[in-house]
């Protein structure tokens, strides 16, 4: 690997977060190349330092790390293999990154397909939105080989406080979704709460003020209030992709409890109700 000061960076996925990411990367002097399918996403970075491939295997052959913020699991299958995948330009002793929230089992069949051609993986998915990618206040959480992501570490805090490494490689998948998880039940609770005033005579906008400035406090809290008290906004803007991780960890989750017969936890029968109260 190279030095850290030298570190050249490839960036895949341009989009309301990835694209401020990759703009700290490049106004921190790094040596910065990206690829997009739209020009459009390009073209906010006219006139910066960054430079632009003809394809992802053109973007790794000139970067020491790739870094992928893309939707989906298809799309990291889609843009790491084949002839014009990223796998296919990166040299020995890269890195790819994968910012995506997918399955694990993705990454870790990506870090063995790596591992043939010495490139190393990390999962590192992230949780903040734009706004928090534009102030560096993302958080990182990670997984795969410690020595890398302390290699990678300098990296990721440009957007990221915490960075944070949890395991092995899969391990930032699998905070992700009980990130997420965890604040689709804190959605539902938060909801039923302000119903629940509304019902036994509350001035529901007062008590949207005042729950938010107490011990009740949580980052769900305010985004039902901001969101008119129930879950209907949120629904048609997240209910899908909350949806998703939901059932992808309460999959992981079953495999790895199949023989204790456990039950689901109050956690995840809270976050499934509350995507029952939003139709999903």
């Amino acid at each position: 690997m190279r030095g850290r000061r030298d570190m050249r960076v490839g960036f895949i996925g341009l989009g309301s977060q990835g694209a401020p990411m990759a703009r700290r990367i490049v106004e921190a002097g790094y040596e910065t190349t990206l690829w997009a399918r739209r020009s459009s996403s390009l073209a906010p970075f006219a006139g910066t330092a960054a430079r632009t491939a003809g394809s992802p295997a053109e973007l790794a052959a000139v970067s020491d790390v790739v870094c992928l913020c893309v939707v989906d699991d298809a799309d990291v299958e889609q843009l790491t293999t084949g002839g014009d995948g990223v796998l296919a330009g990166m040299r020995r002793g890269g890195v790819l990154v994968v910012h995506s929230t997918v399955h694990p089992e993705t990454c870790r069949r990506l870090e063995e397909r790596a591992r043939v051609q010495r490139v190393s993986v990390l999962d590192a998915p992230v949780s903040g939105g734009g706004r928090a990618a534009e102030q560096g206040s993302l958080l990182v959480m990670a997984g795969g080989d410690p020595q890398v992501f302390a290699f990678c570490r300098p990296l990721f805090a440009l957007y990221g406080d915490p960075v944070v490494h949890l395991g092995p490689i899969g391990a930032g998948q699998v905070a992700k979704f009980l990130n997420n998880v965890l604040f689709t039940a804190h959605l539902g609770l938060a909801a039923d709460a302000l119903e629940l005033g509304d019902r036994l005579g509350l001035d529901t906008e007062g008590l949207g003020r005042i729950l938010p400035r107490g011990s009740a406090a949580s980052f769900a809290l305010e985004r039902v209030v901001d969101a008119g008290g129930t879950l209907r906004r949120i629904a048609a803007h997240a209910g899908g992709l909350l949806a998703k991780d939901v059932r992808l960890l309460t999959s992981i989750a079953e495999t790895a409890v199949a023989d204790s017969g456990s039950r689901p936890g109050p956690v995840r029968e809270a976050a499934r109700s509350a995507l029952d109260a939003m139709g999903q």
